[in-house]
């Protein structure tokens, strides 16, 4: 095979791969899942985690909230509102994709699992059976 075709045939299998629905759908996913985190973690930084630090005594914020450990600083504060971001983008993916998800492909089991609906002979063929069945067994 000269190198022009091998190209061309790689060329071809990697825009076959890259065009996929799958990988399409795969990209887009993650970018809004990218955007989403950024909302989550907005909502934790911004809003969350200052309102628990209004709840909690103390006057200073979350950002503040740190150990001295031999002159180093451990900024708890900032790993509680990384739990906390954790926390609802998990509560999230799980209602999304047990809930949501989960109800989309019940409803498909369903509708595979539906018995096909007879034709007007297939239900002949049917009675015909039953009744050669129930005189078999007089």
């Amino acid at each position: 095979m000269s190198p022009h075709k091998k190209i061309s045939a790689i060329f071809d299998e990697f825009k076959n791969f890259a065009l996929k629905g799958n990988v399409v759908d795969l990209a887009i996913g993650v970018i809004i899942g990218a955007a989403f985190g950024k909302i989550v973690d907005s909502l934790v930084k911004n809003i969350i985690m200052p309102v628990i630090s209004v709840i909690l005594p103390g006057e200073q914020s979350y950002l503040a909230w740190k150990w001295a450990v031999n002159g180093k600083e451990i900024p708890y504060g900032l790993f509680i509102g990384e739990i906390v971001n954790f926390l609802i983008i998990a509560l999230a993916l799980y209602i999304f994709i047990v809930k949501f998800i989960g109800m989309i492909v019940k409803t498909k089991k369903e509708e595979a699992a539906a018995p096909p609906v007879l034709t007007k002979e297939q239900q002949l063929l049917t009675e015909i059976r039953d009744l050669l069945k129930a005189r078999q067994a007089v």
